[in-house]
């Protein structure tokens, strides 16, 4: 990533003829968020709890861009939320060791990664419920340092659809 970075820069600037386009590293662990904040604009961390935030926001310092993924749906029935979000975080969870790795760091233990995670896990990971439930999500993630919070709004009725929810997105959209 060290040898990347540079030449990505320089090709940005000979195709668009400027160096402005913003260079924005998906990290979770420690040399690559510093990495993100010494040498790209930010960091935009993925499946991870406003504690994580927190957490890149101490190390990266006040400056680089800090753009978090929250994983949203928009479901007040528990267990529908639930097994929506358990779908969804199959894909990652126990499949890829660097989001495990770094939920451990974060003070999840291997009983929270089995039968599909633990509701704490669940919880921690993707807001479910009303509107304002997922807005409070959101809050917490700005009031713990992101400087942008990306929503992936997640559904409920089909939660291996590629499509998102429009509802959710219309709902949670700035402004709203």
């Amino acid at each position: 990533m060290k040898q990347y970075l540079p030449r990505l820069k320089e090709a940005l600037k000979s195709s668009a003829g400027t160096s402005q386009i913003p260079i924005l590293i998906a990290a979770l662990h420690p040399k690559m968020l510093d990495l993100a904040a010494s040498e790209a604009n930010g960091t935009f961390p993925y499946l991870v709890p406003p504690e994580h935030t927190a957490k890149v926001r101490a190390q990266i310092g006040s400056h680089p861009w800090l753009c978090v993924e929250q994983a949203v749906i928009l479901e007040a029935d528990a267990a529908k939320a639930r097994a929506a979000a358990r779908q969804f975080m199959s894909l990652y969870i126990p499949n890829l060791p660097n989001y495990v790795n770094n939920l451990r760091a974060l003070g999840y233990s291997d009983a929270d990664f089995q039968n599909g995670c633990s509701d704490r896990l669940v919880d921690a990971i993707v807001a479910w419920g009303t509107e304002g439930k997922i807005r409070e999500r959101i809050q917490a993630h700005l009031a713990a340092g992101a400087t942008d919070v990306c929503i992936q709004a997640l559904r409920s009725d089909s939660p291996a659809s590629l499509s998102p929810d429009v509802r959710a997105i219309e709902a949670l959209a700035p402004g709203n």
